[in-house]
């Protein structure tokens, strides 16, 4: 059962391909769950707003995001010719990254283990 030559595959998947501008950070030294905090603070706004509120809130997980979201608005202004007054952010998510295993030694010999979670952040932007 074919689904078609492979050139044909890649056509009709790079027709259905997002075209809002966006930006991914991979490996954030963040967890998914601080990190939703901050994005789910941010979802819906638009950019200006999002970047006042980014600025001045207190969580690791902000300033981060708030570099992503600036790259992201230059993506849209010099790759696509978007104007900044008129972006929001329609989509931002984080999905789980690699959880780096580290050793913390206890009393009588004993070692518990540390989890340093990362996370990979997408920001996409769109025209209002």
């Amino acid at each position: 059962m074919s689904k078609g030559h492979r050139s044909q595959i890649k056509r009709a998947r790079n027709e259905q391909k997002d075209t809002r501008p966006s930006a991914k950070i991979s490996f954030a030294r963040v967890s998914v769950q601080k990190a939703c905090f901050v994005l789910d603070a941010i979802r819906g706004k638009d950019v200006n707003t999002a970047i006042g509120i980014l600025t001045y809130n207190p969580r690791h997980a902000s300033a981060v995001i708030k570099k992503l979201l600036e790259s992201a608005i230059a993506n849209a202004e010099n790759n696509n010719g978007l104007n900044r007054n008129n972006l929001y952010v329609a989509e931002c998510y984080a999905n789980k990254g690699p959880t780096m295993k580290r050793i913390q030694p206890r009393a009588q010999g004993r070692a518990y283990r540390i989890e340093k979670r990362t996370s990979h952040i997408t920001v996409v932007l769109d025209e209002r």
